[in-house]
Formats: C-alpha cells, sequence, structure tokens
C-alpha cells in the first residue's frame, strides 16, 4: 500500500457504477497488469472484478475466490486472473500462489486485499481503494499509481473523472 495521496477519487451509487469504474479502467489496461483492490470488507471489489472482466470479453460469471483463492477466467484478448488473499496468513502462502507466474504478457491479474502483500507483489500496480459511502449503496474509488506500471496512464486515469451521468461520470 502506498500513502501518497490518491490520484483520482470516484463516488458511485450503485453496483452498476463501480463496474462501469471497473469497464474504463478495463479500457485503459495492458497485458501483465496488476490491479490491487483494497478496502471496506463488502465495498465492492467482486463487483469491480466483474465490470473489469465484462469489458474484457469474459462471458461467465466472475464470482469471488474468497474460499478458492484464484479464478482464472478467459476473455477476448486477455485471460483475467482474479485472486483473494484475505485468508492467507504468511508471506509463504502467496509464493504458493504462484502469482510472480501470473502476472504475464497474455493476463491482467486482479488482487482483493492485495495491499496486505504489497511487499510481495511483482512490480508496480494500480491501487483500487473501495470504501463504503453515506447511503448502503454508496461507494468511493480511490486510484492510485504505485511503481511505474501505471504512471504513463496517469493523464489517461485522470481524464475518467470527466463529469457524465449522474454516478461518478465515468464514460463506459
Amino acid at each position: 500500500m502506498t500513502t501518497d495521496l490518491p490520484l483520482l477519487t470516484v463516488p458511485t451509487t450503485s453496483a452498476e457504477g463501480t463496474q462501469a469504474v471497473a469497464a474504463a479502467l478495463a479500457g485503459l489496461s495492458r497485458a501483465g497488469d496488476l490491479l490491487v483492490l483494497c478496502g471496506d470488507l463488502g465495498a465492492g471489489k467482486t463487483a469491480f472484478t466483474q465490470g473489469f472482466g465484462r469489458a474484457l470479453g469474459v462471458t461467465t460469471p466472475i464470482t469471488s475466490p474468497t474460499f478458492t483463492l484464484a479464478n482464472r477466467y478467459t476473455g477476448d484478448e486477455l485471460t483475467v486472473h482474479h485472486l483473494d488473499v484475505y485468508r492467507l496468513s504468511h508471506i509463504d502462502e502467496v509464493r504458493d500462489l504462484g502469482l510472480h507466474e501470473l502476472v504475464d504478457d497474455r493476463s491482467v491479474t486482479l488482487i482483493e486485499w492485495g495491499d496486505v502483500i504489497s511487499g510481495a507483489l511483482p512490480g508496480g500496480y494500480l491501487e483500487v481503494r473501495l470504501t463504503l459511502g453515506e447511503s448502503s449503496d454508496d461507494r468511493v474509488l480511490e486510484l492510485r499509481t504505485v511503481g511505474a506500471d501505471w504512471s504513463d496512464r496517469e493523464v489517461a486515469l485522470l481524464a475518467l473523472e470527466a463529469p457524465v451521468g449522474g454516478d461518478g461520470g465515468i464514460t463506459c
């Protein structure tokens, strides 16, 4: 996890709004990218991954990998790896997941609770912090680039905040 201020903060008012933000980010993603999803329990990390995966052409249902630890989905161009490291208690368990092998030139990897293992992550990543908002459907997504891997896309990330519509200003 980084202590820097977020590059961008995007509020949403529904699961669909959170998925729209994720779809917009999927449009900026590249093979080998890593996204770390962190924040409140029940804030929409899996919903985010569903929107992200759908935007990349995943047609099978995306479910939480809380008990399986890792799910793999085939998209149109890229494979989406979806990990949940909430239940891991030792850094050796991260190595056992083969994380370094998952982050490759044919896939994008999203890790729920990834801030817990940030020291074991290969290279840079985009951190997406999801927090609960004032009402039961409100969410706030904070985006931070960590390392160099996403830094060349910061201008494109900032462009996501251009106001359009009533749910976070994201266009898809």
